[in-house]
């Protein structure tokens, strides 16, 4: 609440409390604050959020989700964090981490012309590799339809452009082909 009301002494407030938590939960909750209100105060703790903690596949899920919804995070942010050793799209729930959080939670970087291909090309590369998670992805989308115009043209093409590749899987077309009404 500090750094959301931009507090003066927030940021080090904030990091005081990263540096002195006793737990991943409270490591997490400093690490959220910083990247959503103080980005430019969050490198040090990522890095040592990663060092603690990169051994624990499920913990080291909540350090890339962190990043992917952070408002700073653009598709170029994203594609970062995919560049990473730690992450493989093979991996479902890294691929939740990373890619969901950023198409789900992430709507200000989402919804640009870059954050539509992004989201296409994911469900096609996420189709190749694991069905069921594309279809997930997919649902994104559903509700093209209630924006404004220029995302809702923008949500439409992305659509028709996962419709349009050929191989989709079943699951992915049924859900993109309802989409489209």
């Amino acid at each position: 609440y500090l750094l959301a009301g931009q507090v003066t002494d927030a940021v080090t407030l904030a990091l005081a409390q990263y540096g002195q938590a006793r737990n991943m939960t409270e490591s997490l909750g400093a690490l959220s604050a910083l990247l959503q209100h103080a980005p430019q105060a969050a490198a040090e703790p990522l890095a040592g959020f990663h060092a603690r903690w990169r051994d624990d596949p499920l913990v080291l899920d909540r350090w890339f989700g962190a990043q992917a919804s952070a408002p700073g995070c653009t598709v170029a942010g994203v594609r970062a964090l995919m560049a990473l050793p730690d992450f493989s799209l093979r991996n479902p729930n890294r691929a939740r981490a990373v890619v969901f959080r950023f198409c789900l939670d992430n709507p200000g970087n989402l919804h640009t012309p870059e954050g539509y291909d992004f989201w296409a090309e994911q469900v096609l590369a996420l189709d190749a590799l694991n069905p069921e998670v594309a279809a997930r992805l997919s649902r994104a989308f559903d509700n093209w339809a209630r924006h404004e115009p220029v995302a809702r043209a923008g949500m439409q093409a992305a659509l028709q452009r996962v419709l349009d590749a050929p191989d989709l899987s079943r699951n992915v077309r049924e859900i993109v082909s309802k989409a489209l009404g």
